[in-house]
């Protein structure tokens, strides 16, 4: 379910603002870390405290590549 749908345009350096509303909904804070997850058909942005930061990790996400694995963590 969408709550709120906003634009944001990627500069030179690969970044992007995450507009203030989406900010206040999902609770994210200056200085916050966040997952970046990417699937096939979307890019997803999670707080990393939300979604067990002792057990992850950039380099785990980035080696995370079989379809077991898709399906542990399709709920996240």
């Amino acid at each position: 379910m969408i709550i709120e749908m906003k634009t944001a345009t990627i500069t030179d350096k690969g970044q992007i603002s995450i507009p203030r509303q989406i900010r206040e909904i999902e609770g994210f804070n200056v200085g916050d870390k966040v997952a970046v997850i990417a699937f096939k058909d979307r890019v997803e942005l999670r707080p990393l405290d939300k979604i067990y930061p002792a057990l992850m990790s950039e380099k785990s996400l980035s080696e995370w590549n079989s379809k077991e694995e898709d399906k542990a963590w399709k709920d996240l």
